[in-house]
């Protein structure tokens, strides 16, 4: 008789079935939780709801394009509506994205810890960024915001009908979240590795949360004192950007886009730790150059406080500066090529499979690969000198952050919805909505790029004639593109109640996540677990499997 070796999952199945969702029911048990799974999914109904509020300004601007005149709204209610929609998009969606909701429920779980270091100081972070969300409406029904979502002076300095004070307020609260999320990642993962799980065994989605935290860390402050900066002068008239008070315009610009630009690696860098884990999976094979990739999410986060300046090129920095932050635009990205062609020599001769998370990681590559190549275009002075203000600032912008971004949300969504729930959801309307959504986003997007460089203006409501076509196109391929997103939102809810049981690994992955019970125990394991095989190491996972057929048998 051949004896049992009771594995983590069999553990588990021993044990009651009591996961985080069922552990206490109630409103209270939710909001004053301690557990990292239950924040998480806190974070996750939060963002959705601001990411849909953005989605109808971006709506409404979309339908007043569709005409050369500014017929359906005045040009100052046009400002408002790009800028509610650019403040909500960044700070409340794309910046805590992946972070706060995936990252905040994997992360633990994934090092072999039993939740965050720092459990109440995760739950200030959620109430911090809903306090921050509260305020950001706040300035919506006072009468909005018409600086841009960038706050430049001197619209944000010295024109008295924007709410730049509450709005300023309102990202400077939910930086705080930011920070906390950053700081409870790296101790977490500094300090709370399970036996065995040393740096180059962690998930690459570990990894570039990594390299993530650190940048919100050390670059949210730099916004924070920023805008308070822009309130005081608001408030009390100090000289700090306005020149005729001995203030320095340039020095605003400088300021922000030193947090901004940096910010743009914290939104895509956990994207790519979730495109690194789907490919993997669905490939069947260890990450090429799995070391390369790790060390690409380090090198990004460094060069990424090197390129600020690359947004200045026309605000009247010296050649010799704008020369040098060219340079360092191109040198940045190198580190995000690695990972494309590691991800593309990993599926070479891979056992790939279809299934819905792999088909928004191919979305992902293909607009984030011409988001980055349209990155090196405005690198270039000559070429950006050209394009900087027009359209293909904003196509370039969207391929990047919301193609790019969005898709690996929904990649690491769809990819971890078993687990977070125990449930499936239906396959094929779920990849006609990944397929929904890449149309529709080539579509309204695309037609930008064109218009940027025959120069249409951005942030203008009203158009020469000439422009008509492709804007009835995007707008067009803007409406396919909602349907996309509002699809995973319907059938997502459905599978909670209809869906199919998941099981503890449904994708048959490696990571520790998928060696327990979906949904997860509150405590995540019920012992420590011992890690004694390399990340994405599918041998260990085979032989497992076929040791747990021969101990039932």
């Amino acid at each position: 008789m051949s004896t049992i070796v009771m594995l983590p999952d069999q553990q588990t199945a021993s044990l009651p079935k009591r996961s985080y969702l069922n552990e206490e029911y109630g409103l209270k048990s939710w909001l004053l939780t301690g557990d990292h799974k239950r924040i998480a999914i806190l974070y996750l109904i939060s963002i959705t709801i601001f990411f849909f509020i953005g989605g109808f300004f971006a709506g409404m601007i979309r339908l007043e394009l569709l005409t050369p005149p500014s017929d359906l709204m005045a040009a100052d209610t046009y400002n408002k509506m790009f800028t509610m929609h650019g403040i909500i998009m960044v700070f409340l969606f794309l910046v805590p994205s992946v972070p706060a909701t995936i990252g905040n429920f994997l992360i633990p779980i994934m090092v072999g810890a039993k939740d965050l270091a720092f459990p109440k100081i995760n739950l200030l972070s959620w109430y911090l960024y809903v306090l921050g969300g509260i305020l950001v409406l706040a300035a919506l029904t006072l009468g909005g915001v018409d600086t841009g979502w960038t706050f430049t002076t001197p619209l944000s300095t010295h024109y008295l009908n924007t709410h730049v004070i509450t709005a300023g307020l309102a990202i400077f609260v939910a930086g705080f979240s930011s920070i906390f999320t950053g700081l409870n990642f790296i101790v977490t993962i500094h300090r709370m590795r399970a036996p065995g799980m040393t740096w180059f065994r962690l998930p690459l989605f570990v990894w570039s949360h990594y390299a993530a935290s650190v940048l919100m860390v050390l670059g949210t402050p730099v916004l924070a004192i920023t805008l308070v900066l822009v309130i005081l002068e608001r408030v009390i008239g100090i000289g700090v950007f306005d020149p005729a008070k001995g203030g320095d315009p340039l020095l605003f610009q400088h300021l922000f886009w030193f947090y901004s630009h940096p910010a743009v690696y914290i939104m895509i860098l956990p994207g790519f730790g979730v495109i690194s884990e789907v490919i993997s999976t669905f490939s069947r094979k260890r990450v090429f150059g799995y070391t390369a990739v790790a060390f690409s999410s380090v090198a990004i986060a460094v060069f990424g406080f090197f390129v600020w300046a690359h947004h200045m090129f026309i605000m009247g920095v010296s050649n010799y500066s704008a020369l040098v932050f060219s340079l360092l635009t191109m040198l940045v990205a190198v580190p995000s090529a690695i990972k494309i062609f590691n991800w593309s020599f990993t599926l070479y001769k891979g056992s790939i499979t279809f299934e819905t998370p792999m088909l928004y990681a191919f979305g992902f590559i293909g607009l984030f690969t011409i988001g980055g190549l349209t990155g090196v275009f405005l690198g270039s002075m000559g070429m950006d000198i050209h394009l900087t203000e027009t359209y293909f600032i904003v196509a370039h912008f969207h391929f990047v952050m919301v193609g790019g971004m969005l898709m690996a949300f929904l990649a690491g969504i769809h990819f971890w919805w078993p687990k977070m729930t125990g449930r499936m959801y239906p396959e094929g309307i779920s990849k006609l909505a990944a397929l929904t959504t890449f149309i529709g986003f080539n579509l309204t997007f695309f037609p930008q790029f064109i218009l940027g460089y025959l120069g249409m203006p951005r942030r203008y409501a009203a158009y020469p004639p000439e422009f008509q076509v492709l804007n009835v196109l995007s707008t067009a391929g803007a409406t396919v593109l909602g349907v996309g997103y509002v699809l995973p939102l319907l059938y997502l809810a459905w599978s909670l109640k209809y869906g199919k049981i998941a099981g503890s690994n449904p994708w048959q992955a490696t990571g520790l996540e998928w060696q327990i019970q979906s949904p997860p125990l509150t405590t995540n394991f019920v012992e420590t677990p011992v890690v004694d095989y390399e990340a994405y190491d599918y041998e260990w996972l085979a032989n497992k499997t076929k040791h747990e057929v021969q101990t039932v048998g």
